[in-house]
């Protein structure tokens, strides 16, 4: 596999298409990391860590919001796109880092001060390579 964090985000979107209560992703501290901002983002309802040495993996429990009563319930994360990729990778300053749908979506950045959103890299004049972005 060439990109983990891709895996990942496929794991999520596959769950989500058929309605599945929990996604599991192979552990890594940057997946577990990119994990936690969508949790406290309020994408995914939360993320933890399962298993133990060789065998660690993240149980994402995924969150829907309610459907209009004829139709099932809509996941909570529309679109997940990666930005940066293994064979280009992206990076923006501060001042370039732009709203995500209108302020409905987020950006998740690694910047030398650990992964977080646009907001805070905007709010902490510090840029860096732009993951994805979600809305």
């Amino acid at each position: 596999m060439t990109d983990p964090i891709s895996d990942m985000f496929n794991r999520i979107r596959n769950a989500q298409a058929v309605s599945h209560q929990t996604a599991d992703v192979p552990f890594s501290n940057l997946k577990f990391e990119i994990a936690k901002i969508l949790e406290k983002e309020g994408f995914i309802a939360k993320a933890e860590k399962k298993g133990k040495k060789n065998k660690k993996v993240i149980e994402v429990i995924l969150r829907y919001n309610k459907g209009d009563g004829f139709s099932r319930a809509n996941p909570a994360i529309e679109t997940i796109n990666r930005v940066s990729r293994p064979g280009q990778r992206i990076y923006i300053h501060y001042k370039d880092t732009k709203r995500i749908r209108d302020g409905f979506g987020i950006a998740i950045i690694s910047t030398s001060k650990g992964l977080m959103t646009n907001k805070e890299a905007r709010k902490q004049k510090t840029g860096g390579e732009v993951i994805c972005e979600v809305w």
